[in-house]
């Protein structure tokens, strides 16, 4: 099969949760540019309407509603208010996430509650309402965001590393229960990001310098990166790509 130079995902609806900020934002106008028509969530009205003002500007449908998806309920209802406007996902990318850092001992249950619940109980939850669809269609895309803490520890990361090591081995079960149906389920591990939440949190310093160091590419990822893996991987040119979780790390797992 030849490979196209450019991906189109004309005819296709992608949801995206987190869109209103860093890397979801690229995620939306990147699927734009590619042609989907979206379904977008996040929990800032203004934020969120200015990812929806981008992407529309290619030309595509974009709907939009706010949601707190640590609340089990608001994902549910949301999941069906999508399917009410659009009938079908085809593309469902979990996006959304929450970090709390805390030393190991002084995790309280609120916040581990919290973590969980928008880390790893609403990408199941959006997944079960949308994969039923792209089973019975024999075609479908699920692309979960996770991270380098799902693979290294990071120290007074106990809550954040735990959801995403879940959303990791979730993804390959989804993987290796819908795969037979033609749907294919994949993660996608970033290293730090420069995001305005990024470039925050690594100002210049010595904790900087150390990270950077063990990066062969000797720099950071730039959300546009992880974006155009979410094209790819929601695209039939990795039709054959299932189960994965694919670091965008510069080669820092490689030392």
């Amino acid at each position: 099969m030849a490979t196209s130079p450019t991906i189109s995902l004309e005819g296709k609806i992608a949801f995206v949760s987190g869109a209103s900020k860093g890397i979801g934002v690229e995620i939306a106008e990147h699927l734009a540019k590619a042609g989907a028509d979206l379904a977008l969530t996040a929990r800032n009205a203004e934020e969120l309407e200015q990812t929806a003002e981008r992407a529309r500007k290619h030309g595509v449908k974009v709907w939009t509603k706010i949601a707190e998806l640590q609340d089990a309920d608001d994902v549910k209802a949301l999941a069906a208010s999508v399917l009410e406007e659009f009938g079908r996902v085809d593309i469902l990318v979990n996006n959304a996430g929450v970090a709390k850092h805390q030393p190991f001992f002084d995790v309280d249950i609120d916040t581990f509650h919290m973590v969980m619940n928008v880390n790893l109980l609403a990408p199941l939850l959006l997944t079960q309402a949308f994969a039923p669809g792209m089973i019975e269609r024999k075609a479908g895309k699920i692309i979960n965001i996770s991270s380098r803490g799902a693979i290294r520890a990071i120290p007074t990361g106990a809550t954040y590393c735990a959801s995403k090591a879940g959303l990791q081995l979730m993804t390959q079960t989804m993987a290796v229960e819908f795969g037979p149906h033609n749907v294919q389920a994949n993660c996608i591990a970033p290293t730090v990001t420069m995001t305005p939440m990024g470039e925050s949190a690594w100002p210049p310093s010595p904790r900087r310098d150390a990270k950077l160091a063990k990066i062969p590419t000797g720099r950071f990822a730039e959300p546009d990166e992880v974006a155009k893996t979410v094209v790819f991987l929601a695209s039939s040119q990795s039709d054959f790509i299932n189960g994965v979780e694919l670091p965008i790390d510069g080669g820092e797992g490689a030392g």
